[in-house]
């Protein structure tokens, strides 16, 4: 029996399972040959330090890596007993279809299997409202709209529902969901926090990981520890805010953050990855302290530690260092996406130095070897098979979603509308699904150019209620019964939505805002002003010439959740997840704050009014 039979043999005790193997560019073979590569028998679950003690210091090296499917062959991946596999944002198939998807997917699976240790690999992605890197998926408001809504019960069932769409393209790990809870809504990523409030964080987060787990898809629980709480003008490189540095005490920011990550642990979260962000000027990345001290002995974490986007480069010293740092630190898998090659060289090297023991490297093997288990890539394996994505089911959910994260802040009885009226509807935002999802939709920023076949805008949602009710949209205010004016901001993602100016006229907002308002200015017509954006913008020069204001964040495809609430099938009921400033000076002080002075506020956390 060969050295690879045995490593698989004493993996695991818990079932009896047969996995199969081949390379990418061959059909599955299940001839003698092909037993005699390994891919045999896993039937000692409890015995993973057994196998370990079998494997290569190559093979458990290779199980560390994580690399971008564009950075890396097939060929690579079975030379180098690659771990795991990923897609950044956009990075798709040429097919991006649940088939193109599967059909990748089983070429890595394949190749993986093909490799000396016959190990799976585990493929990750960033689905973080919705799969939103393929074609035809449903896009549910991002995380803040969903704080808006505050609705556990629909977090779980939106966490099985974006599970079933990467189950059925053949992804098994979600990176996500982030519990950041936003201090400075000058932050980019302030759209993927669902409140600045740990308990709203903790509750909601714990609850989309229980949905995701639930159907089989590991989730991720980010980012660990301080995002969202990094003080303004401390970002990395050109960064306001973004990867920035928590100058907070240590006690606040445990305080602040420590609910949520135990609340996700006690969901069975079965990964975290670490912060770009550094805490009173160390990277997290090499945070021993944080990483193991706090996450693993005082939250008993036992799964796997990710390191994010080529994070370690941020740390002090060569590579040798920095991959030595961010593992002692305890770190297990590294996303390196096309340097990776380099970053095995080092784990290698390190291990010979003795700089990484060995004990280090066999307990993140042996985490990663469980994760891949649980999710159960030791099953019997043929192939992944596409299937069609969530559909209807899913657009309902989704529909849902936007009509309950709706946070109605000003209405003097404008609201509720008839269905039997004549609309105006205007600005830059009223037609484009594009910028109702945001970044993260499609490519890494988003565009508000890009094409939703299945995607509803709030133009097509006002013309299907208004067609069936009797009424419709007209040209001109002056032929209106009521203006509808759509303003907000334009896609971006991360530390390219870093801003200093959080005006209707600042740089990351539409550029037609103010246009737009100005059109309609001393109009005698009700105006109905929509927010489509990822955070609060300045807007005290302009309430008081709107009848009603709505604050509906970044809906996602299902504009139809928008026309529910606007004409009355449903109730405004979401509250603000996060306070609201007058000046962007304010927007580092939040309800969290020790020093505020909320009064002073546009609006306060957990505004929102109710229609009849």
């Amino acid at each position: 029996m060969n050295k690879t039979i045995v490593i698989i043999l004493v993996l695991f005790t818990l079932t009896s399972l047969v996995i199969t193997g081949c390379s990418a560019s061959q059909p599955i073979d299940e001839s003698e040959d092909a037993l005699d590569r390994g891919k045999l028998t896993v039937e000692s679950y409890g015995s993973i330090d057994k196998a370990i003690e079998k494997m290569t210091l190559e093979e458990k090296v290779g199980q560390l890596i994580q690399a971008e499917r564009s950075g890396i062959s097939l060929a690579e991946v079975t030379q180098y007993n690659i771990g795991s596999v990923l897609s950044g944002g956009g990075s798709t198939p040429v097919d991006n279809t649940p088939e193109g998807w599967v059909s990748m997917s089983n070429e890595f699976q394949n190749a993986s299997r093909a490799s000396s240790s016959g190990i799976p690999i585990i493929y990750g992605i960033d689905a973080v409202h919705g799969h939103n890197n393929v074609k035809g998926a449903v896009i549910f408001p991002h995380n803040i709209g969903l704080g808006a809504a505050n609705d556990p019960e629909l977090m779980l069932e939106i966490g099985k529902s974006v599970a079933k769409d990467l189950k059925a393209t053949g992804i098994q790990w979600n990176f996500a969901p982030a519990v950041s809870i936003v201090q400075d809504v000058r932050w980019g990523r302030s759209y993927e926090s669902f409140s600045e409030s740990t308990e709203r964080v903790a509750i909601l987060g714990s609850n989309y990981v229980k949905g995701l787990q639930s159907e089989g898809i590991a989730a991720t629980t980010k980012h660990y520890i301080g995002d969202g709480f990094t003080t303004f003008g401390t970002g990395e490189g050109e960064n306001l805010i973004d990867r920035g540095d928590v100058t907070a005490s240590y006690d606040d920011l445990l305080e602040l953050y420590l609910p949520a990550y135990e609340e996700a642990i006690k969901a069975g979260t079965k990964t975290i990855m670490a912060s770009f962000n550094s805490v009173n000027g160390v990277k997290m990345h090499a945070h021993k302290e944080l990483l193991t001290d706090v996450l693993r002995g005082q939250l008993d974490f036992k799964g796997v530690v990710v390191s994010d986007w080529e994070a370690i480069s941020a740390l002090d010293g060569n590579l040798e260092e920095q991959v030595a740092s961010a593992i002692n630190a305890g770190v297990d898998m590294l996303m390196q996406p096309y340097n990776w090659k380099e970053v095995y060289e080092a784990i290698i090297a390190d291990v010979n130095k003795g700089t990484i023991s060995e004990a280090r490297l066999d307990e993140a093997v042996s985490r990663i070897l469980t994760l891949k288990y649980e999710v159960g890539l030791f099953e019997p394996f043929d192939r992944f098979t596409a299937q069609p994505l969530g559909g209807e089911q899913s657009q309902e959910l989704a529909r849902q979603a936007v009509a309950e994260s709706l946070v109605l802040l000003k209405n003097d009885g404008t609201l509720p509308l008839a269905t039997n009226i004549k609309v105006y509807l205007t600005g830059p935002a009223s037609d484009s699904v594009g910028i109702q999802c945001g970044g993260w939709t499609l490519s890494w920023q988003g565009d508000r150019l890009s094409k939703f076949e299945n995607g509803t805008s709030i133009k097509d949602a006002f013309e299907a209620v208004l067609t069936s009710g009797g009424g419709k949209l007209v040209e001109t205010a002056d032929e209106a019964d009521v203006i509808v004016l759509a303003i907000g901001e334009k896609p971006y993602a991360e530390m390219m939505g870093d801003t200093a100016n959080l005006a209707l006229d600042g740089p990351l907002s539409l550029p037609e805002n103010l246009d737009a308002i100005k059109a309609i200015a001393g109009t005698t017509k009700p105006v109905i002003t929509l927010m489509i954006s990822g955070r609060p913008l300045l807007i005290d020069d302009h309430l008081d010439t709107w009848n009603s204001f709505v604050m509906a964040w970044l809906p996602g495809t299902e504009a139809l959740g928008i026309t529910d609430v606007l004409f009355g099938n449903k109730k405004f009921t979401g509250t603000l997840p996060i306070s609201w400033p007058k000046t962007s000076e304010q927007a580092g002080m939040v309800f969290m704050s020790r020093n505020n002075s909320l009064n002073e506020y546009q609006f306060k956390y957990g505004d929102g009014l109710s229609t009849k």
